[in-house]
């Protein structure tokens, strides 16, 4: 008796299965039977005929249910699997060979999903970088700030040998603490895509001049030399200048600021399609293990000296966001001890 339940649960299963045919067989069994009608005159025939058509479709019906409830429990054990992280690879799930086609569809879903989840993870160990960092960059201003003052409330702020000079650092901490936070600002709209841009076609050639005179200061101070080697006269480039005068800046500020002596140039190579602008200095270089990093948020090749000369860590991760938002690509090449070289390209 248990033997025959079990096999009535099954066949009621198989044909529950079948259901989903079951128009199609209407519909061909109603022709079929209405042709006989018409060819047998016998009714024992006819009759005999007919019970076994629908006992055959039964039958056939309950194959294909079979078959069906089967492959629907390998999908399902495969989904079942790929939630419960049984499969390491997209190659350990297999289905049957008239399942291939969907058996390459979840393969191709479990590789994007494993994708998807290896991205959010190293996303939350950028963000948790990044928290940690920027937690670092601005105590260490705070703290500076702090110190100051507190050794001034302690009486030192009547001592003129240091009092002024104490305020001077805290002042210039003060600024540096100023620039982290809008660079952080403008870093986090950049990457929102919060920032609009205004592209319009400019004299690069004026537009440079500028920024070099107001460069000229800080060059002078260091003794370097700072030139600009111009285009060809009426070269117009496409770009917005407000956010390339921000990488133009960092990109020279950073040249002269590693640059012991020698000079800092700026040079426009006419393309047939872009201009192509580079900045060259005879500074001190970037090893080259750290060239492909020096993009990254508070990446400092030498932290000590970036510190002492200045710096949030982010002008450069501006740079890139900026001129990859002209659909381009800053380069770098650098020698140790010879000097660097950072060139784009703006659209004619």
């Amino acid at each position: 008796m248990v033997i025959a339940s079990r096999v009535w649960n099954e066949i009621k299963a198989n044909l529950s299965s079948a259901k989903v045919y079951l128009k199609e067989f209407l519909f061909f069994n109603t022709i079929l039977i209405f042709i006989l009608f018409f060819l047998i005159e016998t009714k024992i025939i006819l009759s005999t005929l007919i019970f076994l058509i629908l006992f055959f479709n039964l039958v056939f019906l309950n194959a294909i249910g079979y078959k069906r409830n089967k492959e629907l429990n390998a999908i399902k054990s495969v989904i079942s699997g790929i939630r419960r992280n049984i499969f390491n690879l997209p190659e350990d799930i297999k289905l049957s060979y008239n399942l291939h086609s969907l058996q390459e569809e979840i393969q191709q879903m479990f590789e994007k999903e494993r994708s998807d989840i290896e991205y959010l993870k190293k996303l939350e160990r950028i963000r948790t970088e990044f928290l940690a960092n920027v937690s670092h960059e601005l105590r260490t201003p705070i703290f500076a700030i702090q110190g100051y003052i507190e050794t001034l409330l302690d009486g030192a702020i009547n001592d003129d040998r240091v009092n002024k000079n104490f305020l001077d650092k805290a002042n210039q901490h003060t600024i540096n603490l100023s620039n982290l936070l809008n660079d952080l600002i403008d870093i986090s709209m950049i990457e929102s895509g919060e920032m609009r841009m205004s592209y319009r076609y400019f004299n690069i050639n004026d537009y440079i001049n500028q920024i070099i005179q107001e460069m000229m200061p800080l060059a002078k101070e260091k003794k370097i030399e700072l030139i600009y080697h111009p285009a060809g006269e009426g070269l117009q480039l496409f770009g917005d200048k407000a956010r390339l005068k921000q990488a133009f800046v960092n990109l020279i500020t950073n040249a002269i600021k590693y640059t012991e002596q020698g000079k800092v140039e700026v040079l426009i190579e006419e393309e047939q399609k872009h201009g192509k602008i580079i900045i060259r200095d005879t500074g001190i270089g970037i090893p080259p293990e750290d060239i492909n990093r020096i993009f990254e948020r508070f990446y400092r090749v030498d932290k000590a000296r970036s510190r002492d000369i200045g710096g949030t860590g982010l002008g450069l991760a501006i740079v890139k966001h900026i001129i990859e938002a002209h659909n381009s690509k800053i380069e770098v090449k650098s020698e140790l001890g010879v000097g660097s070289e950072f060139s784009f390209r703006l659209k004619k």
